[in-house]
């Protein structure tokens, strides 16, 4: 069965291309924005690299956690004087100067 136009109907026109639909680059903006995406962090990443960590980093690390150590432990003894010190303070002051 061939169709055949009637002097009523016009021919039907030809579908447009894929790249006149705005929907289509819609669809393909997603994946392209992230190629470029991936490209620009590619470019950071060769054009910036990370500084090397030190090859004695755990030697370092523990170094620190000593002196941390240490200085906890001087606070700690400096409290645990306070009481003496301030004993002492007031075993040395007349009486009549002693607070009440």
């Amino acid at each position: 069965m061939t169709r055949t136009t009637t002097p009523n109907q016009q021919p039907p026109t030809p579908p447009e291309p894929w790249w006149k639909f705005g929907h289509v680059w819609l669809i393909i903006a997603g994946p392209a924005i992230v190629v470029v995406a991936g490209f620009y962090t590619l470019w950071l990443a060769l054009s910036q690299p990370d500084p090397v960590v030190a090859e004695d980093y755990y030697q370092r690390g523990l170094d620190i956690n000593k002196t941390l150590q240490e200085e906890e432990q001087a606070r700690r003894f400096a409290r645990s004087m306070q009481p003496a010190v301030k004993g002492r303070n007031h075993a040395a002051t007349p009486a009549q100067d002693q607070p009440r």
